[in-house]
Parts: structure tokens; sequence; C-alpha cells
């Protein structure tokens, strides 16, 4: 019983711990950049995000749009940009040179190069978007190419286009990767042929997060972390062995491209990460995973190299995402990406830096993964004083529209006992404070709480 009763309180502690969390960018040997969304209402302005990256030693980074005010952000920021042409306006950047012609005159030539925009993402997962735009893709994409040799700037700007691994027909294993029939010749095959031609590159959005919650009874937690322990993936194709389920993701489009006789097309992951918070039936999705993934992700990548399949190319990879974001629709997952709070507040602590990378690892190796930090936190416990009605009407308020994330507290759960307003005030009022940043003013509830700077017991 006594045993129980230990283990049930360290799990709680675990818990509470995880409500937490912290994180920071990168370059050299494989590159790291981050993307910058802003679906949100809560965002520092760009100069300040700016002034972030710059911290961080963020090197490269990728946003959605062209608008004007973070491209003036980046001017002489030393900051490389992607952006984009969104999906909404493919079917008129296909239908006419005249239009990119001044959507380039417009979004790109009254700020490069001061600002370096490297890249132009023309859509976003296009093969998806509901509004069946994939027809368009590869002319707006020469359209866009013929603009950009129009303005000469088409030697230092590359353009092309994220896809999802939805694409893919199979996957598994990794050496039988094939896109789907219906795509090949309509547009994959006309869109590497643009991408060889052009000197350009493929965007890939990969996420084993949700390869892992689909497939939890069969995907090791290890495998989807880039864990050390993991004992790795055999194809049986072929006999390389994967120690990630990233590589094997990547190199399942490597190999997609072969069967189409695109050998030497290079691959740029644009966006991957993992979520530090997300919905009940979002297996994994917590700050301790998303710290392990992304941590580990970036060592794996500044310690250079390539996949199994492509052994001597290095990685280049833009994590998902710089911000929560708390206008994203749908699952919880989505509006927990973020390395950084809308307060410029850290996540969880992970290295962006090869130089970083190395410090962390000698300090805070754990088992082959990053931890999460608990160097200069602060946590919200209940004011046992204010008295059980008050904080019953804090907690409610905490749990419901407030938004934390009471799950652990319910009958039955880690963190139920003790039973009492007081044990169960302190975990809501904590994941209240830390969801929110840590901000000035979020661990008050009318006096029913303070901030303490010892991990509560």
């Amino acid at each position: 019983m006594e045993f129980h009763k230990h283990l049930s309180n360290t799990l709680c502690a675990f818990f509470f711990l995880l409500i937490t969390s912290h994180i920071p960018v990168f370059s050299d040997s494989g590159t790291i950049g981050v993307n910058y969304g802003r679906l949100a209402n809560d965002l520092p302005p760009p100069p300040q995000v700016v002034q972030l990256l710059k911290a961080q030693g963020i090197t490269k980074v990728k946003i959605f749009d062209t608008d004007s005010t973070v491209l003036s952000a980046f001017s002489a920021s030393g900051i490389s940009l992607t952006v984009a042409l969104p999906n909404e306006q493919l079917s008129s950047a296909a239908a006419d040179q005249s239009f990119t012609d001044a959507w380039i005159q417009s979004n790109i030539l009254p700020y490069h190069p001061n600002t370096q925009i490297e890249a132009i993402a023309v859509g976003n997962e296009v093969f998806v978007d509901p509004k069946n735009t994939t027809r368009f893709l590869v002319p707006a994409m020469r359209n866009i190419h013929a603009s950009l040799l129009k303005y000469d700037v088409a030697s230092s700007i590359i353009v092309s286009s994220p896809i999802a691994l939805s694409a893919l027909q199979t996957s598994y294993p990794a050496s039988s990767g094939s896109f789907k029939p219906d795509l090949v010749e309509p547009v994959i095959k006309p869109m590497l042929n643009f991408i060889n031609q052009t000197g350009s590159y493929l965007m890939v959005n990969a996420y084993p997060f949700f390869a892992y919650i689909a497939n939890s009874d069969t995907i090791s937690l290890d495998y989807a972390l880039f864990r050390d322990n993991n004992s790795g993936d055999v194809d049986p194709n072929n006999g390389l062995v994967y120690k990630s389920l990233f590589e094997a993701q990547t190199d399942a489009v490597f190999a997609a491209m072969a069967e189409l006789g695109f050998n030497d097309v290079k691959i740029v992951v644009s966006e991957t990460g993992w979520p530090s918070n997300g919905d009940e039936n979002e297996i994994g999705a917590n700050a301790e995973n998303a710290a392990a993934y992304n941590g580990n992700l970036v060592r794996r990548v500044l310690s250079g190299g390539g996949t199994p399949l492509r052994p001597n190319e290095p990685l280049s990879v833009y994590l998902f995402a710089l911000f929560n974001e708390n206008e994203k629709p749908g699952p919880t997952s989505e509006r927990n990406y973020g390395l950084f709070y809308p307060n410029q507040q850290k996540v969880y602590d992970i290295p962006l830096t090869a130089e970083g990378s190395e410090i962390q690892a000698a300090a805070a190796h754990r088992g082959g993964e990053y931890a999460v930090s608990k160097v200069g936190m602060t946590w919200c416990v209940a004011n046992g004083e204010a008295g059980e009605m008050k904080l019953q009407m804090a907690l409610d308020y905490a749990c419901g529209m407030g938004g934390a994330d009471c799950r652990q507290i319910m009958p039955g759960a880690t963190c139920y006992d003790p039973n009492t307003v007081v044990a169960h005030s302190s975990y809501a009022f904590n994941s209240y404070y830390q969801r929110n940043g840590r901000g000035s003013g979020t661990c008050d509830f009318g006096g029913a709480a303070y901030v303490v700077t010892q991990h509560p017991k």
C-alpha cells in the first residue's frame, strides 16, 4: 500500500513537472530552421521576434505569406527567409504570368536582397487542399520562376512546394516508398522535372507524431523520438537499419522519387515537430516527448550525415513552430507545437545550435535524450488560507474557461489523490500558469494562489 502511494505521488509530481517545461534553433553539417506561424492574437511584434531568433542563433526561418511588416523586420538581420504564395492564389498564378510578375514586384523586389529571401513555397500541402487546387500547382510554380527570371533574381531564390506524407501510397518499408498513382502523371512528375531543371529541392512536411498516435500499438515511442536505446527497424528489401521514424519517412520519399527516375532530387524537411500538449486521445503529446523529439532531432541533424538511403546528403530541417498559436483550429495539439510561449518564454529547453547542443548534451543528457529543464522555473500553487469556497470557484474557472489540463486530477486518475480542494487547485492553477507562459497575473486567482520557486512536493 505504501509503495503504491509513493508511486502515485511520484507520478503525480512527474505530471506536475511536465506542465512546467522549456526551449531554442541551429546550423552546420545539416541545417536547422524554424517555422514562424502567426495564427494567434497574442504574439510579439515582428521586430521583437527577429531579436528573439537572433538571440537563439537561428539563421533560417520559414513564413506562410509575404506580410510586409514581417519582411521589413527581417531586413539586414542575417536570417534567410522562405516565403509563401498561399493556396488561394494558385489559380491566378497558374493562369497568367502577368499575375506572378505583379506578385514578385509587390512581395519580393521591395525587400530582397536586404531581406534575404532564399525560397518561395508555392502553396502548402496542395494535394490535400479541400478546394482542389492541385491542377494549378506546377503551372503556378513555372510562372513564379519565369517572373523571377524576368526580374533577374532567379539565381538567388528557388521555387518549390511543401508536400505532406499523405502524397505517398506506400511508406513502409522505406525502400518501397511510392507516390499515389493518381498524382504521379498529373503533378508529381511535372513538379520533379521542374525542380530538376531549376536546381531546386522538394519540400516535405514530415510528422512522426501523426504516425505514432495512429499506430502506437506497433510503433515504439523510443523509435519515434530518436532515442538511442531503441532496437531500430531493418528494411527487409535492402537490410538498412533505421534508428528513427523520421529518417524512415524521409527515405520513403527518396524511394518514391527514385521509382519515377528522379534519383538526384534533394529534400528539405519544411515542417516537423512534436506537440507539448494535446487532447486525451493524442497519445504522447506532452512537453517531455516534445523536448526529446526536437532535441534529439537537432542533435541528429547538426551531427552531420544523411539518412540510411542517402548517407552523404546532410539533413536540412525546419522545426514547427516558433510559437504556440492560440487561433489555430483543430485538436489541442495544433495550438501547442511552439518552442516558445507568446511572451517569449521557452516551452521547454533544447539547444538550437551546434555549440548549444554540445553543452546541453553534457549537462542535461538523460539516457540519450534531452530532458525538460528545471533551471529558473517557477510554479503556481494554491493558497490554503483562501478558504475552500474561494479555491473551488478558482478551480472551476481554471479547469473550465481557463483551459487548464485537469485530466490527471479527475476521479481514478494519477493525481486524484489526495482528494482535497487545495491539492487539486494547486495542480490546476499550475497548469493554467504554465499554459499562459508564467505571465504576470496568471497566478493570482483573486488571492487564491501564489508563485513559488521551489518545485512543489
